[in-house]
């Protein structure tokens, strides 16, 4: 029987890659729902190619005139608006797998609605887990979802783990992210304030969308990583480490007590941990080149105390600060860190100003465990005005 998926997100660069690793199988895999925000023109083409059920738009405009479009085409598609549609769809018994794709914490809702109906929920979203923490853990364990990574990062550490999760926090010495430490890995850090939005957008490894390529250049994305590791397996942060490797050929590791260390290779092609996350615990062809050790250059590892790599990449230590702080803080340095990154890409503050806002933002907000999804709502949105507020104030 097929494997029933509905991609959140899938105009972006990991819908795109999971569409792709999926047309590689049509014997395993079923689409059943695509969402997009407000581009017409490539979920319809999505739409044309794969013939799901529901497509869902955020955008009501936009989902009108994608139904007309589907309409004159014939495609037989439901097309759908909003954030509620959307958390009905991943809800739907027709629905078995998700690929949780949307960035930010406009993600959260359906994350939370797919975990809560115990979906097979490939999170590639890390904002469910830094924003929701243990509300969504617990939406997980009540609904009985299997919560699968999609991040390199966290599939290479899930792919070098023991099997049984009971066994981690007493055979794991720590866990090792690697980063790949972006465009400016070896820049002057104080010629960071010039730094303009194409620059921060390209990435030397990685072909991702413009916000998670600003966070990589901050290595902000590394600090939400940290984090989501945090809650993903359950180590405290102590025992999580980030190591800069600029190869991005080794994606994550686990030292064990022993000192030995467990890591996982592969080309910087995200269709590897995707093609990982459908097909768990098989294996199937993923579309990505192999490994060639012959030719490859030597890999190479710099520690976040050399090279003034603290001074160029403060935000990092944030990850550790917030995950000792009151519950919610996560979720505040989350909703600062997008509003900053938007306002960079408008060009209303400088790259190193991002840093400033996200410091501001959390010092302004003083969190209180969140009990429900409205509460995170609540405080997601108080952030984002103190983040706004201080903005406004570099501008």
């Amino acid at each position: 029987m097929k494997q029933r998926i509905a991609i959140l997100g899938a105009t972006g660069s990991i819908g795109a890659s999971t569409l792709d690793v999926i047309g590689r199988h049509p014997d395993r895999f079923e689409v059943v729902a695509l969402s997009g925000g407000s581009r017409v023109e490539p979920l319809l083409a999505q739409c044309a190619a794969f013939r799901p059920r529901f497509a869902i738009m955020a955008d009501a405009a936009a989902a009108r005139e994608l139904a007309d479009r589907v309409r004159a085409e014939g495609l037989g598609t439901t097309v759908l608006a909003g954030s509620e549609a959307l958390d009905r769809v991943v809800a739907d018994p027709g629905v078995d797998t998700v690929m949780a794709a949307i960035v930010g914490a406009a993600g959260l809702s359906s994350c939370l609605a797919a975990a809560r109906a115990g979906k097979r929920l490939l999170l590639a979203n890390k904002e469910a887990l830094v924003v929701g923490g243990d509300l969504f853990l617990d939406a997980v364990h009540a609904g009985g979802a299997r919560l699968l990574p999609i991040d390199s990062e966290h599939s290479a550490i899930f792919q070098s783990l023991p099997e049984d999760p009971a066994s981690w926090p007493h055979r794991v010495d720590k866990i090792i992210l690697t980063a790949s430490g972006g465009p400016f890995r070896a820049r002057d850090p104080a010629s960071l304030r010039d730094v303009t939005p194409e620059e921060a957008c390209a990435h030397p490894n990685w072909v991702m969308g413009r916000k998670i390529s600003v966070d990589s250049a901050t290595m902000m994305n590394k600090a939400l990583e940290v984090i989501e590791a945090r809650y993903l397996f359950g180590l405290p942060p102590e025992r999580l480490e980030v190591v800069i490797h600029p190869q991005s050929v080794i994606h994550s590791m686990v030292q064990y007590r022993d000192h030995s260390v467990v890591a996982q290779l592969g080309t910087p092609d995200m269709r590897v941990p995707i093609a990982y996350g459908l097909a768990w615990p098989e294996r199937i062809a993923s579309g990505a080149s192999a490994l060639d050790f012959a030719s490859l250059a030597d890999m190479s590892f710099e520690s976040l105390d050399s090279k003034g790599h603290r001074q160029r990449f403060p935000g990092l230590q944030l990850a550790w600060d917030a995950l000792r702080a009151a519950p919610g803080t996560t979720a505040v340095l989350n909703a600062a860190n997008e509003e900053a990154v938007a306002a960079f890409l408008d060009r209303r503050i400088r790259f190193d100003q991002i840093h400033a806002v996200n410091l501001a933002t959390l010092e302004a907000v003083q969190p209180s465990k969140p009990q429900a999804l409205a509460d995170l709502l609540a405080l997601d949105a108080r952030a984002r005005q103190a983040a706004g507020v201080h903005i406004a104030r570099l501008a």
